[in-house]
């Protein structure tokens, strides 16, 4: 998210967390000069975050700290040592990984004590923003002691299938590409309708 009229109406709806992105490769980019002045108006409860692919640590910190951001999410090839740095620093950490039907849940475990949050996006050659679910049923191997978000691919036509996954460690769902009317640019009726759904 970029434009400031669009963040303040999402910001109405008082989701729990706001992402911006961080990564220059993304259509989601918030560009080099986005005003830290937009983020001030947020509702104080929703829980602004940073998200980063693959960038050097201080960038992380400096970015995050500059624009207020509380949580860091860490969506490239980022090691348990990197989010144990990032934390340090008091932000909460949420690291995404790229699931398909071969995924090991059991590689995660180094990254447990460092993060507070997983979330599970669909793998593709791409960081990020495909607009592709993946087989939901593998979830059902994750038995971890970390809550997890659910990315990839939700929108109007099934989450009412995503609010059927049983695993006691779902926590959320990240609302991208399908809530979009352009890339950066977040509907905000059908969000709207999204979270109405979600909280029937």
């Amino acid at each position: 998210m970029r434009e400031e009229a669009n963040i303040q109406a999402l910001s109405q709806l008082q989701p729990d967390l706001m992402g911006f992105i961080f990564y220059p490769a993304s259509k989601r980019f918030v560009g080099l000069d986005f005003n830290q002045q937009m983020l001030k108006k947020i509702h104080h409860q929703i829980i602004k975050t940073g998200v980063f692919v693959n960038a050097h640590q201080n960038e992380v910190l400096e970015f995050s700290k500059l624009y207020g951001f509380k949580a860091v999410q860490l969506h490239g090839e980022e090691s348990p040592e990197f989010c144990a740095e990032v934390k340090k620093e008091g932000f909460l950490i949420l690291k995404a990984f790229g699931v398909n039907e071969d995924f090991n849940f059991e590689q995660l475990k180094p990254y447990e004590p460092f993060v507070d949050y997983f979330l599970f996006d669909t793998k593709v050659d791409a960081y990020g923003g495909s607009g592709k679910t993946f087989d939901w049923r593998i979830l059902e191997n994750y038995n971890l002691n970390k809550p997890f978000f659910l990315s990839g691919g939700l929108s109007l036509e099934n989450l009412e299938e995503v609010k059927r996954i049983k695993n006691p460690q779902f926590y959320g769902v990240d609302l991208n590409s399908k809530f979009e009317i352009e890339p950066g640019l977040k509907n905000i009726e059908k969000l709207k309708a999204a979270f109405k759904l979600i909280n029937n």
